[in-house]
């Protein structure tokens, strides 16, 4: 009895250990979905079909029920409760069942989706400006200027909300009340090469799906690094509460 008492022991300190750092990691996710609320407030909405829906709002609620996980955990390794342990077991693997499910569903439809977010961003241009729809005038307004870009795929998305040939005053380089029709002043991008030893330079507008892309692009590394170390403490965490609920299982077993 005495190795099964160690072996319990040694399996609540590393569980407890381990859910300490899923805590924490909750905590920092949370502090960065706050972090973003704050700062990139301007950035709360661009469709029109979930205007509640953004990446402050999306780090927040994971944060949180990282945090309660977590909690849970803890609780559950300190205490030896076998129903907070058993409990604690059924979340986390249906969290981490759903991950997955998620993970698998982007993967398998990831040309549908980019086809989706790309026609939900531009019903959405039809509310710029719009009454009741400040936050998303000022999302794309926000975009536009930070990224240096305009529409969603092309300027002519623009032309096809408004019926003409003008586009927002965030598109422009410089704001004025002319800039909106002189497409001389909108965002552009210099390019320049050779053909034929013969050197060229021409400008051309871009569009702010393509640069939001790129900029996911170049940045998703350290979110998959985070993401896997998530998921490395997850799988650990279902490991040693199951091991931990036997255990403690054994024991009273054992005393009754």
């Amino acid at each position: 009895m005495g190795v099964s008492r160690g072996c319990l022991l040694c399996v609540k300190v590393k569980m407890f250990v381990f859910n300490l750092i899923f805590w924490l990691g909750g905590c920092g996710v949370l502090g960065v979905g706050v972090w973003l609320a704050v700062t990139q407030g301007r950035f709360a909405t661009l469709s029109f079909s979930f205007p509640s829906l953004s990446a402050a709002g999306l780090f927040m609620a994971t944060g949180a029920i990282i945090m309660v996980v977590g909690f849970l955990g803890c609780l559950g390794a300190a205490t030896e409760h076998r129903c907070l342990l058993l409990t604690f077991f059924l979340v986390l693997s249906t969290l981490f069942l759903l991950e997955l499910v998620g993970l698998l569903v982007f993967v398998t439809c990831r040309d549908k989706f980019d086809s989706y977010a790309q026609s939900n961003l531009k019903e959405g241009l039809k509310l710029y400006k719009t009454e009741g729809n400040l936050r998303l005038t000022n999302a794309w307004d926000h975009v536009q200027n930070e990224f240096r870009c305009c529409g969603v795929q092309n300027y002519t998305d623009w032309f096809e909300v408004h019926n003409g040939t003008w586009v927002p005053e965030s598109c422009c380089l410089e704001r004025s009340s002319t800039c909106k029709a002189d497409s001389t002043t909108w965002w552009k991008e210099v390019r320049s090469g050779t053909v034929d030893h013969v050197a060229f330079t021409f400008r051309f507008l871009q569009p702010c799906y393509e640069k939001v892309k790129r900029w996911l692009g170049e940045n998703i590394s350290a979110m998959g690094i985070f993401a896997a170390c998530i998921i490395v403490v997850q799988v650990l965490g279902i490991v040693f509460s199951m091991l931990m609920y036997c255990q403690v299982r054994r024991a009273e077993k054992y005393y009754d």
